[in-house]
């Protein structure tokens, strides 16, 4: 190996540097904040669509101001209503397929890329799995969420904030209720036991950081140092989790493995461009007899050309360097082509004839030539580099970080322009289909890993359910806030209090109880009971927003 810890410390103290540097490379795409206050966007322009019948008058309405929803590189309001006046449904359809490929953009990067950069750099760093579990791999399985949280609270429209808050409470209360609930449901026969100290210590915390975040939206502003007093609990979370681990006996180590073993299931990476990659892919192929093993290359041979368009980009941009996938043609170009796409991410808001934009493209073109220079005379074709592995890992988790904003800089968005489009509030949206969207991942995963791996993965599945919505909570949320707080400091970020977000909360922490209660009276044992009775506090707290919201729009 090219790098070898004697200890470690120097390994925590590299992840905490990686993960600082990260966030901070996150100011990179994001804009300072011209005001103390991130209240909901002014709809003073926007709203006036509905006053509008007809696709033609609305497409030059939108022609007159700014655009609407303008996080990402599209505009989808004149998409749609400038392009197909006569096809309306079409354009509808074109977008919400657009949505589903984000989705997958989103969820694909982050499990693909992200999860492996990580698992990679834990490895590389001999970190033990309770330091993994709770600090580089729950960020990569939080990925999405911390994404899209930042992206509402730090993107160029501040406005949408509330699109942030409400995919994690949302998402939050989808892991805890419904997924768990399903959970118990599934293993009401086999009468499993959860472990008692893990689940008093992931349901106490979690409602410390539910009531935090509480607290900051009934008081409605907070500061600089309030944001990182809250974002600084996680840290407080991870402590004590390593405390339990190393002096707490028995089952804590494999409480912290829940993390660890989601990131680990997590789907296999699909094949890297290259046609030897085709013609050789016997290991990942699955043997059948006969006219089977025909069908089986046709089928993942169409299923390579629908994704390539999508998969082409990410492939020549994010540097991989494991075993399984490794190309050299692929990794040259990747770590020439990441810096162009960096400029050229610096250069979005500049006119692109411009003399600054012209040198940050011809600075991103030389470092990216240099690059590809020393990658090709350092590596070999037939195996990824052994030595200096750690500059290649964090390129590659820099990048498939840029992706993962990119993508969720592109939802953020579009949800927010299908917003407009149907009438519906976009932090609806955020509580139900962003929300879901980044969850479902949690749900196969964890169901199947309770299902099929015994009691042992009951637990961790359990247990997982809560460690995830505590990282989104503290951290995504956390940093999100002590971003926007930092372009402001010293004065305060002022957040609209929204009560319908505290009732979500309110049906949130209801739901914790309830797993605390029935979980005690039933010996700590998973039952129907439990899982029904998750399963009708998340559908009345949906039911009751959607109610809501559609009062709202009449």
């Amino acid at each position: 190996m090219g790098f070898s810890f004697s200890s470690t410390r120097s390994g925590y103290l590299t992840v905490t540097f990686l993960l600082v540097v990260s966030c901070l490379l996150l100011g990179f795409f994001t804009s300072p904040v011209d005001s103390s206050a991130l209240k909901p966007k002014s709809e003073h322009d926007c709203s006036a669509l509905t006053h509008f019948h007809d696709y033609k008058s609305k497409c030059a309405y939108l022609k007159s101001i700014d655009p609407c929803a303008n996080q990402g590189f599209f505009d989808y309001l004149s998409f749609l209503y400038c392009n197909f006046e006569g096809f309306p449904i079409l354009g509808q359809f074109l977008l919400f397929l657009w949505l589903l490929l984000l989705f997958y953009l989103l969820g694909h990067t982050a499990s693909e890329y992200f999860c492996s950069s990580l698992e990679s750099l834990s490895k590389l760093l001999n970190l033990s799995p309770t330091v993994a579990g709770v600090t580089l791999l729950s960020l990569g399985n939080g990925a999405p969420d911390l994404f899209a949280s930042l992206v509402s609270f730090m993107g160029e429209s501040k406005g949408t904030y509330d699109v942030g808050l409400n995919t994690v409470v949302g998402g939050s209360s989808f892991v805890t209720c419904v997924v768990v609930g399903i959970i118990s449901i599934s293993l009401h026969k086999r009468r499993v036991r959860i472990e008692r100290a893990a689940f008093i210590r992931d349901i106490c915390f979690f409602c410390v950081a539910i009531g935090s975040l509480a607290l900051i939206l009934v008081y409605g502003k907070i500061n600089f140092w309030g944001a990182l007093g809250f974002c600084s609990l996680y840290a407080v979370y991870v402590a004590f989790v390593y405390l339990s681990c190393r002096f707490g006996g028995e089952g804590s180590e494999s409480d912290i493995e829940s993390i660890h073993k989601r990131g680990s299931l997590s789907e296999p990476i699909l094949q890297r461009v290259g046609l030897e990659h085709i013609e050789d892919s016997g290991e990942h192929q699955i043997v059948e007899d006969g006219d089977h093993q025909g069908y089986y290359y046709w089928k993942r041979l169409v299923i390579w050309v629908i994704t390539l368009p999508l998969n082409l980009p990410r492939i020549l941009t994010i540097p991989v360097v494991s075993e399984a996938n490794w190309s050299k043609p692929l990794a040259v170009a990747s770590v020439t082509f990441a810096p162009v796409l960096l400029s050229f991410l610096w250069n979005w808001k500049r006119e692109p004839t411009s003399f600054e934009a012209g040198i940050v493209y011809l600075i991103g073109c030389l470092i990216g030539i240099a690059l590809g220079f020393v990658a090709g005379a350092t590596t070999k074709k037939a195996s990824p580099p052994k030595k200096w592995l750690l500059p290649w890992l964090a390129g590659g988790f820099v990048m498939s970080m840029t992706w993962s904003y990119i993508s969720a800089q592109e939802l953020v968005a579009l949800l927010t322009s299908l917003g407009y489009i149907f009438g519906v509030s976009p932090s609806i949206l955020g509580l139900t289909v962003l929300a879901w969207g980044n969850s479902i991942g949690d749900l196969i995963t964890n169901v199947t890993m309770a299902l099929h791996d015994g009691n042992e993965g009951a637990q961790v599945a359990v247990s997982g359910c809560y460690a995830g919505p505590i990282f989104n909570t503290l951290f995504a949320l956390g940093i999100s806030l002590v971003g926007c707080a930092w372009e402001v400091y010293p004065s305060s970020i002022i957040i609209k209090t929204d009560p319908r977000l505290l009732e979500s909360l309110g049906f949130l922490v209801i739901g914790l109880v309830w797993s605390f209660l029935v979980l005690f009276s039933n010996r700590m044992r998973l039952g129907g009971v439990m899982g029904i009775g998750l399963l009708v506090i998340y559908l009345a707290s949906l039911s009751i927003r959607i109610m809501q919201t559609v009062g709202d729009a009449h």
